[in-house]
């Protein structure tokens, strides 16, 4: 503006001198000359009031704004570069303070000393670092106007016409330069509070950091908790970072950098849980544990451990609730409530109808209240045991571990049909029958809806972990353990024969939930067509004749499951497995068949799905070498294969005939089960060409085994197809 102003003014003046050569020569006119004289003479008075105008500006705007950003600008500088080298050497000391083993004492207290005295100096330099700030930005506020103020008095004194116009702008004008001096009281002011803090500090200790705990669900940004923790990389050297974490939205996340996009750690509070960790070396740490992953956390004190874990769990309990009372309305809106219980028969015609899971499993007598403490409506279920919890138990039982109870969400999670019919077929009445049986003999209260955690702990712990309250079988041999005598084949084949007996005895076999029945001639025909499945089922004589128990007396529980599974009956393969019996228990008088293999021979998926949620090995064989593949291949159970195959089955175990599942279906021409075990060995040979990091899995090889296995609980009867056609033709 000032060298614009210099260059107006040589104009301006270059003007000027042309008026007065215009005056000269208009010597002859007087009022000519006279005016343009007087003209020019006041517009060279203009011309110096401009120079002074524009000198005024040079001191008052130029000069004053170099010198603050040439001294107090740079005094900030410095104060923010100190300020930042004692924050690294901060972080510095508080990752060595993190790092020291809680063994190593004298390391603990070096690095506790130096952690103190880093915290001193930061807190100090960090006021010197705040009090430039004020002093500055006070500054720039005093220079400013006062600078402004100068260059408009020189404006007041250059607009001499203008001076009533300037007139009305001097009580302002006034009433600023009062303001500035009410801002220099204020800044000297505010300088005397930060030394008398700077004071206060050198007699405050920071041993503990003084970094605020509370945390509020309610907050109005949505973030319940935040800060600063340590964070173990999930990679092979197990390093920790230190994050900024929050929890938010109902989920847990960190950033690296302020501007960084979160990175979630957990997509919904409601599947985690957290814990204390104290077998690790470092001190305070914490673990939030979600189905998928765990994530190891340290904060800086164990007070803050503390504040993390309770601002977590109350997010998770915060979550559920508000969850919950949304779901509640969508029920109510989709679907009036099911008040009361309904028969088996009809509960499995709702199978087939389009309602949610939670819907069918309260359908089943019992499931309409939790199973261990009668809250009502819950939406918690153990896949493996059949029951309905509420949110609370479905807590312990997770805390019991997989292999005691398999907890999944009625509401939350994706349910396969196999595993609702599994839910419809047991249910909290029948299970409680079985784990409750001398709950009133042994004199033990069942804890209610409103009883404390640690009683319906100790209950379900000694419901299911220790069995207490299982009726205990009568003292019994089996006669695969005493040599007793056995009864003839002939009087309990149907009991103990495999399917493929009662093919050749010209027995009716049930398909797999669908109660069609075929006939012996329609099998037979079946087999002649297959060249090489007759011969995986020729009889055996004595050596498949089963053994059963004389007189009244009860089986073993491993033979109780093993004839409980070929016979379809969930409940009795529940009562075995509560009275000790072993999942992959073998019958040494039938070749040294499972009961996943007796499953299978007995056509019904649910009973396989129930016993592989219960620990069964899906590759167990038998003597000739066929594993419960290789039976359902040989049978044409299409949903048992698809079912083995998803639950990791191998598909390359060959029987004694050298015969692996494939070739089995190729042989019986069974299309479906060939597309099945071809598809399977495909997805495989893609995992193991992507490598050690590869896919768990092609997506239209999930899609087609999810269509198969829909169909096999659904329309089991449209697999159960055998074409005699195709293999004639063959």
């Amino acid at each position: 503006m000032i060298d614009t102003g210099k260059a107006f003014c040589t104009a301006n003046k270059q003007f000027m001198n042309g008026i007065r050569d215009l005056a000269q020569y208009s010597c002859k006119d007087a009022l000519v000359e006279t005016s343009l004289t007087k003209f020019s003479d006041t517009l060279q008075e203009m011309i110096n009031y401009h120079n002074i105008l524009f000198d005024q500006t040079q001191r008052s705007i130029k000069a004053q704004l170099q010198t603050f950003v040439k001294e107090d600008i740079r005094k900030f500088k410095d104060a923010k570069k100190q300020f930042e080298k004692v924050s690294e050497e901060k972080e510095n000391a508080l990752v060595k303070n993190a790092q020291v083993q809680r063994n190593k004492q004298h390391e603990v207290e070096e690095a506790t000393n130096i952690l103190t005295a880093t915290r001193k100096c930061f807190r100090h330099i960090a006021l010197d670092y705040v009090l430039q700030i004020n002093v500055l930005q006070s500054k720039r506020r005093a220079e400013i106007l006062k600078s402004m103020l100068s260059f408009m008095y020189a404006h007041l004194a250059f607009f001499h016409q203008g001076y009533d116009l300037f007139s009305e702008l001097e009580p302002y004008m006034k009433d600023l330069g009062a303001q500035l001096d009410q801002l220099a009281v204020d800044a000297a002011k505010e300088k005397r509070d930060m030394e008398q803090k700077h004071s206060t500090i050198q007699q405050k200790d920071y041993s503990s950091d003084d970094t605020k705990l509370e945390y509020n669900v309610d907050a109005a940004n949505g973030i319940v908790m935040e800060g600063y923790l340590f964070k173990r990389a999930s990679n092979a050297f197990k390093t920790w970072n230190r994050r900024w974490f929050s929890i938010q939205n109902n989920q847990l996340v960190y950033q690296k950098k302020f501007k960084d996009n979160p990175t979630v750690v957990v997509e919904d509070l409601r599947l985690c849980t957290v814990k204390h960790c104290e077998d690790i070396e470092r001190r305070f740490c914490f673990e939030v544990v979600s189905p998928t992953k765990s994530c190891m956390l340290q904060a800086d004190s164990e007070k803050l451990r503390q504040a993390w874990i309770k601002a977590v769990q109350t997010s998770i309990a915060t979550a559920y609730r508000e969850k919950g009372d949304e779901s509640e309305k969508q029920e109510k809106k989709s679907s009036p409530s099911t008040g009361s219980l309904e028969s088996g028969s009809e509960t499995k015609e709702k199978l087939l109808k389009g309602e949610s899971a939670l819907q069918r499993v309260q359908c089943i007598p019992g499931n309409a209240a939790c199973c261990d403490c009668g809250l009502a409506d819950p939406r918690w279920a153990s896949i493996n045991l059949g029951i309905t919890l509420c949110i609370e138990c479905s807590g312990i039982h997770r805390s019991l571990g997989v292999h005691f109870s398999k907890v999944r969400s009625l509401t939350l999670d994706s349910w396969e049909p196999e595993l609702l019919k599994l839910m419809c077929e047991l249910g909290n009445d029948v299970i409680n029958r079985i784990y409750e049986a001398k709950l009133e003999k042994v004199g033990v209260k069942k804890p209610q809806p409103g009883s404390q955690r640690q009683e319906k702990e100790a209950y379900i712990r000694a419901k299911y972990v220790e069995r207490k309250f299982v009726e205990k079988q009568p003292t019994s041999v089996s006669l695969l353990e005493s040599g007793m005598k056995v009864l003839p084949q002939s009087q309990e084949e149907k009991r103990h024969s495999g399917p493929e007996k009662s093919l050749l005895a010209g027995e009716q076999v049930r398909s797999s939930d669908s109660g069609i029945q075929q006939s012996v001639d329609d099998s037979r025909e079946h087999l002649a067509s297959t060249i090489s499945v007759n011969s995986l089922y020729e009889p055996e004589g004595d050596k498949q004749e089963s053994s059963v128990l004389c007189d009244s007396k009860q089986p073993s529980p491993g033979l109780q499951l093993y004839q409980a599974a070929f016979e379809k009956n969930l409940p009795d393969m529940a009562e075995a497995l509560a009275h000790g019996a072993e999942v992959n228990w073998v019958n040494v008088e039938e070749n040294k068949a499972t009961p996943l293999i007796q499953a299978v021979r007995g056509g019904s998926l649910v009973t396989c799905e129930f016993l592989l949620q219960n620990g069964a090995n899906v590759n167990i064989r038998d003597m000739k070498g066929r594993g419960p593949l290789h039976h359902a291949t040989v049978l044409g159970h299409t949903g048992q294969v698809c079912l083995f195959l998803k639950r990791g089955a191998n598909q390359h175990a060959t029987d004694e005939d050298g015969k692996d599942p494939l070739s089995i279906a190729v042989e019986a021409a069974n299309a479906d089960i060939v597309t099945l075990l071809r598809l399977a060995r495909m997805n495989e040979e893609m995992r193991e060409s992507e490598g050690l990091y590869g896919q768990p899995g092609d997506e239209i090889y999930q899609d087609i085994f999810r269509d198969f296995s829909q169909m096999a609980s659904n329309n089991p009867e449209k697999l159960n197809r055998f074409q005699q056609s195709d293999t004639q033709k063959s």
